[in-house]
This record gives structure tokens, sequence and C-alpha cells, in this order.
């Protein structure tokens, strides 16, 4: 409940009447504050719905000063949740920020803290799938000069433009006879700062930066060729029937790189 009461003071604070009144110029509020406090929920509760018949008489429609500033200033503990005036000044409180009562906020900042949690998971499951791709094509480099694409079947969709361009660049450094060297850690990368760009319901957008320090030998002649890039890169992740997967890439440094590649 102590959450409850931080909410609770916190959304008084933000309250339109509150912020648009002397006390959204003040940082640290006193006493002729909660006064005035006190007389701007006097007035909303007077025509509040809610407090339209007998419910008005059951818990009133004023809160004084003294209670106020004893509100937001005292840490309360168990023992005042079951002090009947206490929860009738927040039932009050409660109709002032605009819900039923005590109980309708309790329900509604659960449901928020359960979506929030559900949209975080959400978010976090999609910036897993960029680290997973990294870390696939990694492997995948370390497999060269086999040519592996069947390591991204679970994250790329396979008739994507994204997985058409990445397979036909691949599929030349293996038929030039490319490995990549990861002896005393050689080759490695690192995934920072993924950021989700776009959110909708078929498709997310993500931006990442990403560090990559590759060596690749040329089977025959051991000639070595360097990739060291920190480059933004953005992911454009889609649903496609019940599944989402990798549709498609944009790294702005992509045109360098590539001219850089056209010479291994």
């Amino acid at each position: 409940m102590k959450t409850i009461y931080n909410s609770i003071r916190e959304e008084i604070v933000k309250h339109f009447k509150v912020k648009n009144s002397v006390l959204g110029n003040v940082s640290i509020w006193k006493r002729s504050h909660y006064i005035i406090l006190s007389e701007i929920i006097k007035a909303e509760l007077s025509e509040a719905e809610e407090l339209k018949g007998g419910k008005k008489f059951e818990i009133g429609n004023t809160i004084s000063h003294v209670t106020l500033q004893r509100f937001f200033e005292n840490d309360y503990q168990d023992k005042t949740h079951n002090d009947l005036r206490f929860l009738k000044t927040l039932d009050k409180i409660c109709i002032f920020l605009g819900y039923k009562d005590l109980n309708s906020y309790i329900q509604f900042v659960r449901e928020k803290k359960q979506f929030e949690e559900e949209s975080n998971n959400n978010h976090n499951s999609f910036k897993q799938m960029v680290y997973d791709y990294c870390s696939t094509v990694f492997n995948f480099y370390k497999e060269f000069p086999n040519h592996k694409t069947e390591l991204f079947k679970d994250l790329v969709f396979e008739d994507s433009p994204f997985f058409e361009r990445a397979s036909l660049f691949s599929k030349e450094l293996c038929d030039r006879d490319f490995h990549l060297v990861t002896k005393n850690n050689r080759s490695n990368y690192e995934v920072f700062d993924i950021n989700i760009v776009t959110d909708e319901p078929d498709k997310k957008i993500l931006e990442s930066q990403e560090f990559w320090n590759l060596l690749f030998k040329v089977g025959e002649t051991g000639e070595e060729h360097f990739v060291n890039q920190l480059n933004t890169q953005i992911y454009f992740i889609k649903k496609i029937g019940d599944t989402w997967k990798i549709w498609d890439n944009y790294n702005p440094d992509a045109g360098r790189l590539n001219k850089k590649n056209e010479h291994l």
C-alpha cells in the first residue's frame, strides 16, 4: 500500500488543477499551500458525480488541509490501512483524481503495472532477437567456407530481401575460400544501445550500435582481410501469421563497407 500512497501523491501533484495553480510553481509545500490544495479538492468534489447522493453523506466532500499535509508528509505504516477515516480520505482523493474510489484506483495501478511489465517483456524479446541475430552471424562466419544459411531460419524470413542480399554476398566469400580467424580472439563483435524506434502491432523497427572486428584469411594464399567497423544497424522486424522474424536491415555505413568488401 505504501507504493499506492506514493502513486496517489504523485498524481495529485500532476493534476491539471494543481499544476495550473500557484502550487505548480512551488517545489516544497507549506501549510498555506495545503490550504490551497484543500480548496481545489473541495471545488472538484462538489461537482463529482460519485458524490451525488448518499455517498456524499457517507464520506463527505471536503478534506482538511491538516489531513492533506499529514498525508503528504507521513510515512504510513501497515496498521493505517484499517483506519476507516483514512480510507475515506483516500476515497475522496481518488475521486478528485477522476476515479470511482480507492479500490478503482488500486485496480487501475495494478492493470497499468501489468501492461507495462508485459510491454517491457515484449520489447525485451525483440531486443534479444537482435542479439541472437548478431550471435548467429558470427557463428555463420565461423563456418566459412561452408555456406550454412540454415542457421538463420529461426530469425530471418527466407523470402525476405534481407536474406537474399546476405546470402548472395556471403556466398561470394565462401566461393573464394574465406575463413574467419578466431584464435586468440582475433575476431569479435559487440552489440549495444538497442532501441525500439517503431512499435506497431505487426512491425517493429530497432536501431542498434554494433562493433565488428573481423579477420578473414583466404585459404591457399593466406591473404588477410580486415573488417573493423563501428556502425548503426536498423532492423525491420515483421509479423507474418503468428511469427515474428527479421524482414530487412538497413546499415547507413553499408555503402562504405560494400566498397571495401568488393576488393576482398
